[in-house]
């Protein structure tokens, strides 16, 4: 029997009495969507899911993304693997949505936890639809004129700064040059609209000054990081994540150095965001 517990105001429901072990049928498939839709973060738990059928579960949503700069899954080049250790700790602490900096982001995220640390490793997500409503009409009616430049390189220059980064870096930045999208998106499916600016990859509002463009994006990551438009989860083994990465973000709770964490993710393709 299927059971929704909401986890939060803004976004986010627990899904029980689903086996994402199994096949799902195109019936089991739509519902996924039409909840995540409704929630825009959907939880798991106990689910030993092999790569094969994470995979699976990510072609029912659509075709599949590779990202350009982390290792993946022996055999399966479409799942990245997310890993901190005491030795390479995680440098991912800002809020973002997934590789926004490609001209065709992500629609979903299928994220696995295969370690997880004893205690801390939570990750936030934050509703970018709440966030939006959150506005005044006349900002709303302002930031809808315009478009922002997101840049792989941007959202890896701490990478890059390594010995060696830019090398191996050098063919995802010229596979990813800078990319235009709308501060302002609307969700294809729902209609709605949802702020599409994020502290990661986002460098610059295009026609305003730069000291104007810096002090609006400081502005929005504030207001996109208000408690009451976010929730909470707190890692299992075999829990799974999916979420709408056009109209959430997520930001990882590094708390748990140097105790190891080890996720899968995989992402399936999106439009061009309008």
């Amino acid at each position: 029997m299927l059971e929704i517990k909401p986890m939060a105001g803004a976004l986010g429901a627990e899904i029980h009495g689903i086996d994402l072990c199994r096949e799902l049928s195109e019936e089991g498939s739509l519902r996924i969507r039409k909840i995540l839709n409704e929630y825009e973060v959907i939880f798991f738990r106990g689910q030993d899911i092999s790569p094969e059928r994470q995979r699976a579960l990510a072609l029912s949503f659509g075709p599949l993304q590779t990202h350009p700069a982390y290792p993946t899954v022996e055999g399966f080049p479409e799942i990245s693997i997310l890993e901190s250790t005491a030795d390479k700790p995680t440098k991912i602490e800002a809020w973002h949505a997934d590789m926004t900096f490609r001209e065709h982001p992500p629609m979903a995220t299928i994220l696995r936890s295969v370690i997880v640390p004893p205690r801390g490793g939570d990750t936030l997500w934050a509703s970018m639809t709440a966030a939006y409503g959150g506005l005044s009409y006349q900002l709303q009616k302002f930031l809808d004129e315009l478009t922002a430049v997101h840049d792989f390189s941007y959202g890896f220059k701490e990478s890059l700064l390594e010995e060696g980064g830019s090398e191996r870096l050098a063919d995802a930045i010229a596979a990813n040059p800078p990319v235009h999208h709308p501060v302002i998106r609307t969700h294809p499916e729902t209609g709605k609209k949802l702020l599409f600016v994020n502290a990661l990859f986002t460098t610059h509002i295009e026609g305003l000054t730069k000291k104007e463009s810096d002090a609006l994006l400081v502005f929005l990551y504030e207001h996109i990081a208000t408690p009451e438009y976010s929730c909470r989860f707190q890692w299992q083994p075999n829990s799974i994540a999916i979420w709408d990465n056009r109209s959430t973000q997520h930001k990882p709770i590094n708390d748990y150095f140097p105790a190891q964490r080890r996720l899968e993710r995989i992402t399936i393709d999106g439009d061009k965001p309008y």
